[in-house]
């Protein structure tokens, strides 16, 4: 699997779009897309890397991807990433929230946002 493919992946266990992430990171549209013909520089990997919470070696192909079920720091996580709404693309609910095992409904998250969103943002 290529970069960009690896990236298309990562996006979609996210929810989210490649532009997307590419307006986040403030790289013009269909930036990612050129990355499986023209191979971008390390910093812009690394931003990406950085967004999905994965090492860069796991972008490229050269390590599997580390799952683990340590603890996650939910207000150090805020904090850090600032949401704006239930479906930011920095929200990686599926990392912090399940029920019974199984991924939250979008409308659980939008819930959950309703209730706690004065805690996740400014």
């Amino acid at each position: 699997m290529d970069l960009y493919e690896k990236i298309k992946e990562l996006a979609a266990q996210k929810h989210t779009s490649i532009r997307k992430i590419e307006e986040h990171l403030g790289y013009g549209n269909g930036t990612i897309r050129r990355w499986n013909k023209n191979k971008p520089n390390y910093d812009k990997i690394q931003a990406v890397a950085k967004f999905f919470n994965v090492s860069v070696d796991y972008l490229l192909g050269n390590e599997e991807l580390k799952k683990t079920n340590k603890p996650v720091d939910l207000k150090k996580v805020i904090s850090e990433k600032k949401p704006t709404s239930w479906d930011d693309p920095r929200i990686d609910w599926n990392e912090w929230v399940s029920f019974d095992g199984e991924p939250i409904s979008d409308d659980v998250k939008k819930m959950l946002f309703a209730i706690y969103g004065d805690k996740l943002t400014d």
